[in-house]
Parts: C-alpha cells; structure tokens; sequence
C-alpha cells in the first residue's frame, strides 16, 4: 500500500488498502473542527457529574489515579497517532488493526467499539433528558430524550460539517467552563477572591492524608476514571474526513499531554483543595459544584447543570458519530451489511447512522423498561472496552511501525517513544489493570460480561471467514 493511496478516499478497504474514493466520506470537517474536536474529546460528562465518586474512593489520592489513567492515554494516543498520521482512517484503530492482526482481529474491536458508543448514546441521552425534565417539568422524560436523539441524528445526516459545527461550539463551552473554573477555584484556593483565605495544604494532608484510604485506593479510583478518558481517539477518526489530516492528527497527539494536565489534573487537584475530600457534598452535588458552593458563587448548581447538559449533548453527539463512522468502515471493509459503507449525496453514510441511533433507542427504552437488567448488562458487558481498545492499538502499533518506516518513511511525523520498550511497557500496564478489574470485587462483573461479549463478537467474525477459507476465498 503506497504512502499516497492511503489517503485516497480516506479509509482503508478489505485487504487494508485504500477504499474507492469515487462515493467515499467527504473531507467537510475544518481545522477548527477538528481542533476542539482534539479539545473537548477528554472531557466527558464523567468529569463533572462522575469524578466525585473518584474522590469518595481514593481521597486526595486520586490525583495519582488521574496521573495513572492520563499517562495511559497519552502512550495510547502516541501509538495510534504514529499509524493514524501515516495512514488517516474513518476505521481508525479497527482499520490498522485488520492489516496489522488479521481480519478477525479488526472486526472484533471495530464491532466492540461500536457497541460502546451505542450504548453511550442511551446513557446520554438519559442523562440530558433528566435535566430538561426538571427545567421544563411539562415535558416527560422520554420525550426529551427522543427530542435530543431526532435534533443530533438530523445534524449528522445534514453533512459531516454540521456535526463538526454543533461539536464545535458544545465542545468550545465545555473547554470555557472547565477554564473559568480553574481561574475561580485557582484564585480562591490562593486567597485572592472576596470573603475567601489561603487553604494550603490542610485538606490534601489532613482528613486521614493524602491516601486516607491506602495505597490500594488508588487502584480502585483509576478503575472509576478510566473510562472517563474514553473519546481522546475520536479525533483519529474525524481525521479521515479533514482536508490536512495528518497536520491534524500531530497537533492533537503532541497536545494530549497538557490537555489531560489541565483539564483532569489541573481541575481536580483544585476540587480537592478547596475542599476535605470527605465532604458529603463533593458526592451528592458533584465536586465541581460542591467547590463552586465552598467558594460562595451564585447559583452555581443552575449554571453546572447547563454545563453538563451541554457535555452530554456533545458526548451524544461525538457518539453517534462515531459509531456511524466505524459501522461505515466494517461495511466498507465487508464487515458488516453492505449499506452500512454506502454515502448519501452528501457524503454521509446515512444507513450506517440510521442503524447506530435506533439501536441507541432500542437501549434509551430498555433504561426505562428494564433498568435493573437488560440496561444494566448492556452497561456492564460494555464497560471495559475501553482497556481492550488500548491493547488492540499496542500490538496494532508493534506490527505497523516496521510497515510504516518501509513503506512511507515520508509519513512517518509522529514516532513512539523508546518504541518498542514503552510499547511493551503500556500493554503490561494495561494488562495489570485488566487483571485488577477481576481482582476488584465492583470491576468484576463489568469485566466478566465484556470478555463475554468480547468472545461472542470474536466467533462471530472467525465463522464467516472459515466460510470464506473453506470455499477458496
């Protein structure tokens, strides 16, 4: 496969190499677009709503949970920009890792990932409807949630460059929220806002110390905030459908460091300096907004939760997204339905947007219907694909880099690390995490269902191949 087809059409075909480019994805998204796509991509609803239950379990330690999960980000996204600079994908990570493990091994991770996002799309929209429901009591809860599925599958049937628009902005609120927060609780930490002194050190070494709850908390609260980093990828993928996707691709790798110091490190060493990591409040309201109350800002429970709502509209519509654009590239690389990897005049690939929002509505019903049971298991049996995503871009990452420097050294912008050994070293790091989800009696269960699944979705892709094996295909 030639360094410049790669980028012909900007995905990769059934034997790896390029896809037809004549009724490919369009290259609709803009710089900027895929800028704050890069930005707001670590920042999920999870930061605001979720972290606390981080800080419940590991105290002020879970800053070394944050520091843990980042750097495994940060090795992760510096694999996959090395292959997604030289080779700009819509199947990203599945792609690379047909041609670099084998087919079975793309079709696997490509159908997991989707899986993820669809039932991220129900959680989501869940999300955002309880609180439209609270601000416009008139309205049930499930029509808001069908409200907000119909609006964003509408944006991202109109054309690549609406979602990338309606990103854009959801993305640019997040990231001036998550700035003027560190500003207010950075000065207010430091004594220099009206009616507030100097905290110090005192709730970071005070209540118990530092880790109240031992050394072992700190696994445990990683295990909460790791899948909050799930979505720093998406850019790798919008890349495919950009007009300079390799510029892309290297800014947002190269910045992935400071983003995740800033927005997670940054905000929560805040959260647990302001406040004893054992206030009530830091769970029951969220540490964003306990901190923002501890503070004395105005009605800070009101502005949080249209801060949140815009996150969860971001993270549906990421989502969605998402999930269209790797069903479009199994379709395209044969697995899945044929229509799946077909384009509309638009340049979208509309059954395959089509497919990933009813199933995501097929789960909204379910959190209603069945909360406790089907909704909970399709919860649980998604919950570590995150960690099998990482593993498969490692060893995706081991097999290409050779194919990278011999094939198109030219391409070659973003290199690993110490490669191999940080490869080595992040695949143990993963693994150990991995192993600690069946040891840890919460993380069990959510491990368990996703190896099931995980092998359900593996025999599925290894039949239709013996098939095609055993009739000379």
């Amino acid at each position: 496969m030639s360094a410049q087809a790669t980028v012909t059409g900007g995905t990769s075909g059934p034997d790896g190499g390029p896809e037809p480019a004549g009724d490919g994805l369009r290259a609709g998204l803009k710089n900027r677009h895929l800028s704050m796509i890069a930005i707001g991509g670590v920042i999920g609803a999870g930061l605001f709503v979720g972290s606390g239950a981080g800080v419940a379990a590991a105290g002020p330690g879970i800053l070394i949970s944050y520091a843990l999960a980042g750097l495994l980000v940060v090795l992760v996204m510096r694999m996959l920009g090395e292959m997604a600079s030289a080779m700009p994908s819509s199947g990203s990570f599945s792609a690379y890792a047909d041609r670099a493990l084998g087919r079975w091994a793309g079709f696997t991770i490509g159908w997991l990932y989707w899986f993820f996002w669809v039932v991220v799309l129900a959680v989501e929209a869940t999300a955002a409807a309880a609180i439209l429901t609270g601000w416009v009591p008139a309205v049930p809860q499930w029509a808001w949630a069908l409200l907000v599925m119909v609006v964003l599958t509408g944006t991202n049937l109109a054309s690549v460059g609406s979602y990338g628009e309606f990103e854009f902005w959801f993305a640019g609120i997040k990231v001036v929220a998550i700035c003027v927060f560190i500003v207010v609780a950075a000065l207010a930490a430091a004594g220099l806002l009206p009616g507030t002194d100097a905290v110090g050190t005192a709730n970071l070494t005070g209540h118990g110390g530092f880790l109240p709850n031992g050394p072992g908390a700190i696994l445990s609260g990683m295990l909460l905030v790791v899948f909050s980093f799930m979505g720093s990828e998406i850019v790798t993928l919008a890349a495919g459908e950009s007009r300079d996707p390799e510029k892309m691709v290297r800014r947002a790798t190269n910045s992935v460091i400071w983003r995740i110091g800033l927005f997670y490190l940054g905000s929560m060493a805040l959260v647990v300096t302001l406040l004893p990591w054992n206030d009530s409040s830091i769970t029951e309201e969220g540490s964003y907004v306990a901190a923002l109350n501890a503070i004395g800002i105005p009605h800070a429970g009101t502005v949080m939760d249209v801060i949140i709502v815009t996150a969860v509209l971001s993270c549906l519509n990421s989502g969605l997204y998402t999930a269209s654009r790797m069903a479009y590239s199994l379709g395209r690389r044969g697995d899945a339905p044929k229509s799946f990897g077909e384009v509309t005049g638009r340049g979208v690939p509309a059954a395959a947007i089509w497919a990933s929002v009813a199933f995501g509505f097929v789960a909204v019903i379910f959190n209603y219907t069945s909360p406790d049971t089907v909704f909970q298991f399709l919860l649980n049996s998604s919950g570590a694909v995150a960690l099998f995503v990482w593993l498969v871009i490692c060893f995706s990452q081991l097999r290409m880099r050779p194919v990278i420097e011999r094939e198109m050294p030219e391409r070659h912008a973003v290199r690993m690390w110490l490669f191999p050994y940080l490869t080595y070293g992040t695949i143990a790091l993963i693994v150990f995490v991995i192993g600690y989800m069946f040891y840890d009696e919460t993380g069990r269960e959510q491990m368990v269902m996703s190896v099931t699944v995980g092998a359900l979705v593996l025999a599925g892709g290894l039949y239709p191949n013996r098939r095609r094996r055993a009739a000379g295909g």
